[in-house]
């Protein structure tokens, strides 16, 4: 994993989540999220933010390490992820790779599947804006 940041230690929010990055790069992620009661909604499914969640941060953390050569990290400026069907719990799978990077623009596809059968449980596109690091004039 080639990751100028300990993700987990930098971000609580997706430290919450239960998302475990096994592959970091450029150009894809991949990991995977255990999930169950912690995640449901009042109804006993797993709520349709966590897969929200799951999509911006796999896409955010990828589109990151892009441009960090440039001094730059991606922003999300629109995430659209489509619910395709209901988990109780499981494994699901996650993988992040782009559609398109540009100079100020990247767009990334994120798919999340079940592990133990492989359907697609959730889709997303992120489009992430390439913006200056902090004090890195």
């Amino acid at each position: 994993m080639t990751s100028p940041v300990d993700l987990h230690r930098a971000s609580a929010f997706v430290a919450a989540t239960g998302l475990e990055l096994t592959e970091v790069s450029g150009t894809r992620v991949a990991g995977h999220i255990d999930v169950g009661p912690q995640h449901h909604t009042p109804w006993g499914v797993v709520h349709g933010g966590v897969y929200c969640t799951v999509v911006e941060s796999a896409a955010s953390i990828g589109a990151s390490i892009a441009v960090t050569d440039r001094r730059q990290f991606a922003v999300g400026v629109n995430n659209s992820t489509d619910f395709l069907r209901p988990m109780t719990g499981g494994r699901i799978d996650v993988v992040a790779e782009p559609v398109q990077q540009g100079k100020t623009l990247q767009l990334w596809l994120v798919t999340l599947t079940r592990a133990d059968d492989g359907r697609t449980v959730a889709r997303g596109q992120v489009r992430l804006q390439n913006v200056p690091l902090p004090g890195g004039d």
